[in-house]
């Protein structure tokens, strides 16, 4: 594990907490909430100012930061104080940190889109001699469907076209304005997989970028959340989760592959830590936004005091299962 590769571990861990604890400062400064310290790392303080009635620290270790707001984990009587704010306003900074971790996702996502372009059903070249060739598709096409599947990017072309079995594959095809329907032939290609023997057109735009950043971040979000229901059901495995060591690992690797595999691992870490921040688990924000559901419905049938307990048992809990995950780590990716 070089310098270089921690260096990147570093940068990166260090934009996607701040990002995150931006988002609860941020929405907690504008709802009325009292923020008594932010702080970018845990441990060690290494410099710190104050400015208005908020601390801004630097930390020694790049492993976290906090916002850390008056009432959040116990009552106070000061009328900026968290627990003191109307429900619908703790619910926003609860889930503010979480939502610029979505925003950051699609953002860096759309970025990659603009940089190298987006593949789309569009039809730039065809190669001599292939199905497509031989059915009469030309470059120019755009691909509408594929045995009645609407496609409306390469990738979707890629997976009706892989996913037929038949020896023959109907595309509905619009060129020049008309829409038309052909049929062609399938073949294998080196890797095992059915084509046509077309290439994507790659269109560069703010809006089809953009597009790309929703859907692709979307996308990710919706296999992770399956990912998630396949563990919590048993019919997915622990040895499949990495932590910080294991994080640190593939950013090395993906840092050696280019900037570009870099920043979309970033993206998926991003979306990843938006993810977990949700589940309806103590000491996370999904724990903290479901006791305030609870609240609306309740009272304060569970005090402030109360909570604040559970929160530091759920923290407890998740010490000591990220310091399993960090063993597992140190077998797998060090010895």
């Amino acid at each position: 594990m070089g310098l270089t590769t921690i260096i990147f571990a570093v940068i990166i861990f260090c934009l996607l907490i701040l990002v995150h604890e931006l988002g609860h400062f941020a929405v907690a400064k504008s709802v009325g909430v009292r923020v008594n310290e932010f702080s970018l790392g845990m441990g060690p303080l290494l410099f710190q100012f104050t400015r208005g009635d908020t601390e801004y620290s630097l930390r020694a270790l790049p492993i976290g930061g906090f916002c850390r707001m008056e009432g959040e984990d116990e009552d106070s009587a000061d009328p900026r104080a968290f627990n003191n704010r109307p429900i619908w306003a703790r619910a926003l900074v609860v889930v503010a940190g979480s939502f610029m971790n979505l925003v950051t996702a699609i953002l860096i996502i759309t970025c990659i889109a603009m940089a190298i372009g987006v593949a789309t059903n569009g039809v730039a070249a065809v190669e001599g001699g292939s199905p497509a060739a031989e059915a009469g598709v030309l470059p120019g096409d755009k691909i509408l469907s594929v045995d009645g599947e609407k496609v409306s990017s390469f990738s979707d072309v890629i997976s009706a076209v892989g996913g037929s079995e038949g020896a023959t594959v109907s595309l509905e095809i619009l060129r020049s304005g008309q829409k038309m329907t052909i049929e062609s032939g399938v073949t294998v290609n080196d890797s095992g997989r059915r084509v046509i023997g077309v290439t994507s057109e790659i269109r560069k735009s703010p809006g089809v970028a953009l597009t790309t950043g929703v859907s692709s971040t979307f996308a990710m979000g919706g296999q992770m959340l399956d990912y998630l229901g396949q563990l919590f059901t048993g019919r997915g495995s622990m040895d499949d989760l990495v932590g910080p060591v294991g994080i640190v690992s593939m950013i090395g690797d993906q840092a050696k592959l280019g900037l570009i595999n870099l920043a979309n691992l970033t993206a998926l870490l991003s979306l990843n830590l938006a993810i977990v921040n949700m589940l309806p688990f103590p000491a996370l924000d999904g724990g903290r936004l479901l006791f305030l559901i609870i609240r609306l419905f309740t009272g304060k049938a569970v005090s402030d005091e109360t909570e604040g307990k559970i929160h530091f048992a759920g923290m407890m809990i998740l010490f000591a299962f990220m310091a399993y995950i960090l063993v597992k780590d140190v077998d797998r990716f060090i010895f």
